[in-house]
């Protein structure tokens, strides 16, 4: 017993799915183990995002009084003014913050949150004793920052939470860490809280009191606010999106007078902390650089409007799987809904762009971080795929269509066939249309076969049969089949000029077979071999067309009642002595073109309730009737011939 084995066809058309699902396990891999160039690129897209909402109003409740270039260049430079005398060199005395913070308190601010480290005493006891008093006059309404540090030493690394000096530390304490964890690319995303949950174990529960600095913040200012639902930070904007006031002008008297008037400072959070470049406290954001107090700004303003960013899945693990059946189930559903080329690409460029706007939608109005950059990139490239595959599957079947036509149409019927735009499987696929069906026999072949040696037979049949393909083809008709020593052609399929002239190729076709015939007989003649005659049927009507066959063999032809009327036809030539045989349906069409001789109606095998009509085809009109009258009589001898032989 043999076993056959079953043989795989590879084509593009079955490599895109490979391709899509390929695609999908590599975004689900690579997102699922946070692969830095896809994280990178999450990143840049959140940025993205960002920058085409722009920048959005702040709550008023925060002022920045900042350490900025001028405040740096009025106390150096105004060395007459004794207001500024504080601020003269850097860094600042203390006094001059114990100053500022009894104005602003004293002008109705709500709380004061002052970025900058006071962790060891300073060269002015005095100043530091003034600052003292002042932090004890609004104890629990100041907030003063702490920093996680690593210093490196011969043994190795020492962390470290930096405090400030225990003479700053009054009670009620409120003390902020104002560490943040930048993301793969460098900026600042995610509050400090989350840095702080990230540090040393042990470290943090020796201060299990410590806040962030944004939340300390809050805390002294007694406003409400929720804890954040994600860990992201929702940038208002960039620089100098928060109201900013410099430093000094708040020492110096008459500026003071002016923003008591205003009230700018009434009700607010004071936050106060370096803007300039040359204390190298500048941080980048999704919104470019910032100052580090504008990141609080920022941080703080989240919280307190409860507009923090959170991520849809936060655990990669099943980020990437979820983000693996969403893409390829995508993937193989564009697939599926169309089989065209470029409505399967343009549907997945649609899907990639609705993904990323409900992306956008999802991170600027709801708060959530999905996944985008992969998805988009997947979807497209899915889309990608199916185009590239496509076109070259669309060549590769043109390729098969055209060695599979060519082997029964003419070269310039193939050429036109070919290009056209519709799906070249289309012309394979069963459809009904209206054609010339001929069929052709050899005379007496069976007779032949036995009496000619094998070798002799073939070589006089295929002698004939390629003059039968090539008058077929010089009429643009198609070969349909070959049955043995019978062919079977049409003209209207796959590739119809219209119903009459359809049938006058179909007429000129049967002509020229006439003809050819006629020349090899002439010269089988002169060689001595032995003659041939056949006999031509042809009738019109509606045809299916279409690949048939089994799954191991499949050609494309014609079915229905006109190919078994044009094969009757054929079969009762040799009843008129005559060589073409055509039915009405197709002398109706042709009658203008065309000598005939009526040869009555005839009942056809299968069709005996409906009698055909039938015509012996003489020639176009206006040609001698040479020809046709030679072959009558050659026919009537021959075939009287062979009947006397057979019995």
């Amino acid at each position: 017993m043999t076993q056959t084995k079953r043989r795989w066809r590879v084509s593009p058309a079955t490599i895109a799915p490979v391709l899509i699902i390929s695609w999908a396990v590599t975004s689900a891999i690579a997102t699922g183990f946070n692969f830095r160039p896809l994280v990178l690129l999450e990143l840049q897209t959140q940025a993205l995002f960002f920058r085409l909402r722009g920048e959005v109003a702040p709550p008023p409740e925060l002022v920045i009084l900042a350490i900025d270039d001028d405040s740096l260049t009025r106390g150096r430079d105004a060395k007459e003014l004794k207001e500024l005398a504080s601020i003269r060199s850097w860094p600042w005395r203390r006094t001059a913050y114990a100053e500022a913070i009894d104005k602003i308190m004293a002008a109705g601010a709500r709380s004061v949150a002052v970025d900058v480290l006071w962790d060891l005493p300073s060269e002015r006891p005095a100043d530091d004793q003034r600052l003292q008093q002042t932090l004890k006059r609004y104890a629990g309404r100041v907030t003063l920052a702490a920093i996680h540090a690593t210093s490196e030493s011969i043994g190795g690394g020492l962390d470290q939470l930096v405090y400030p000096d225990p003479m700053f530390q009054v009670d009620p304490k409120a003390i902020g860490l104002i560490n943040y964890s930048p993301e793969p690319d460098g900026q600042l995303r995610r509050f400090a809280s989350v840095y702080l949950n990230q540090i040393d174990a042990d470290l943090r529960q020796s201060k299990s009191d410590l806040l962030s600095f944004d939340e300390a913040s809050l805390q002294t200012s007694k406003l409400p606010f929720n804890a954040p639902k994600g860990d992201y930070i929702f940038f208002y904007g960039g620089s100098n999106t928060f109201a900013i006031v410099p430093f000094w002008t708040v020492l110096y008297p008459q500026n003071w007078e002016r923003l008591k008037q205003e009230q700018i400072f009434k009700d607010k959070i004071v936050l106060i902390g370096p803007t300039a470049a040359f204390l190298q406290d500048i941080h980048p954001t999704p919104f470019g650089d910032l100052s580090g107090i504008e990141v609080h700004a920022n941080a703080i303003a989240t919280l307190l409007e409860d507009r923090a960013i959170a991520e849809v899945m936060p655990d990669p693990a099943w980020r990437g799987f979820y983000l693996f059946l969403a893409l390829a189930g995508i993937g193989l559903a564009i697939g599926q809904v169309s089989k065209r080329t470029t409505p399967r690409f343009v549907l997945a460029i649609v899907i990639a762009g609705g993904w990323w706007l409900v992306g956008y939608a999802s991170f600027v109005y709801g708060g959530l971080i999905l996944p985008v950059a992969a998805p988009f990139l997947a979807i497209s490239l899915s889309g990608l795929f199916y185009l590239s595959t496509g076109a070259a599957n669309d060549q590769l079947e043109k390729l098969r269509l055209r060695r599979t036509l060519e082997r029964y149409v003419a070269k310039p019927i193939v050429k036109e066939i070919l290009s056209q735009p519709e799906d070249f499987q289309a012309l394979l696929q069963g459809r009904k249309l209206n054609a010339a069906v001929l069929f052709c026999d050899i005379r007496g072949f069976t007779t032949l076969s036995y009496k000619l040696p094998p070798e002799t037979l073939v070589s006089l049949l295929n002698t004939y049969l390629n003059a039968m393909v090539e008058a077929v083809a010089a009429a643009s008709g198609t070969i349909d089949k070959f049955i043995g020593d019978a062919v079977m052609a049409e003209f209207g399929s796959p590739v119809s000029y219209g119903e009459e002239t359809d049938a006058m190729n179909a007429i000129r076709a049967a002509l020229g077979m006439r003809q050819a015939l006629a020349a090899l007989r002439s010269q089988w003649q002169q060689e001595g071999k032995t003659l041939l005659y056949h006999g031509i049927g042809i009738s019109y009507g509606e045809v299916i067309a279409g690949n048939i066959g089994s799954l191991r063999r499949l050609e494309y032809t014609v079915i229905g009642d006109t190919v078994n009327v044009a094969s009757r036809v054929e079969g009762l030539t040799k009843s008129f002595w005559t060589d073409i045989l055509i039915t009405d349906a197709l002398y109706q069409r042709v009658q203008e073109h065309v000598e005939v001789v009526f040869v009555g109606e005839h009942l056809l095998r299968g069709r005996e309730d409906s009698p055909s009509r039938l015509y012996s085809l003489i020639g176009l009109k206006g040609e001698a009737p040479t020809l046709y009258h030679q072959v009558h009589e050659e026919l009537r001898r021959y075939l009287g011939y062979i009947e006397a032989t057979e019995s």
